[in-house]
């Protein structure tokens, strides 16, 4: 009994630093963004600001992921290292949106939050998706 009571303890430790990782998530794409990212998905059904708030949350939810499955045997370093490796994959994510809107024409952020479909979000979701999945790779 007391495995499955300390199981659920890191469960939900585990479950709430991914939690909080995740509410960074999207106030990070808030802040690369302008205007309300809330109410560009909810209100104005934005298709370009959800994929760019759904590769950032896919994103660092496989961050968080791969950084519990390889966690070390003591609890509080892993629980450490997911915290260390979700925040920088948030970090690195900011800095590739950032380099992708310098080499490409326009305003990316603007761009995320217009009304019609632009393959340039695509790209962004797609660097995202990459850069979590190099952070992922670099934890084992």
């Amino acid at each position: 009994m007391s495995d499955i009571i300390n199981g659920l303890g890191r469960t939900s430790a585990y479950g709430a630093l991914g939690l909080v990782l995740l509410i960074l998530g999207i106030v990070l794409v808030d802040v690369l963004t302008p205007g309300k990212l809330g109410r560009q998905i909810w209100e104005d059904r934005n298709r370009n600001a959800a994929v760019m708030l759904s590769s950032a949350l896919i994103g660092i939810g496989g961050i968080v992921f791969t950084s519990i499955w390889t966690t070390y045997d003591d609890f509080g370093k892993g629980l450490a290292a997911t915290a260390a490796f979700g925040v920088l994959g948030l970090v690195l994510m900011a800095v590739a949106f950032l380099i992708v809107d310098l080499v490409t024409p326009g305003k990316l952020g603007a761009i995320v939050v217009d009304p019609h479909p632009h393959p340039a979000v695509w790209v962004t979701a797609s660097c995202n998706i990459a850069v979590a999945a190099i952070v992922s790779a670099s934890i084992a």
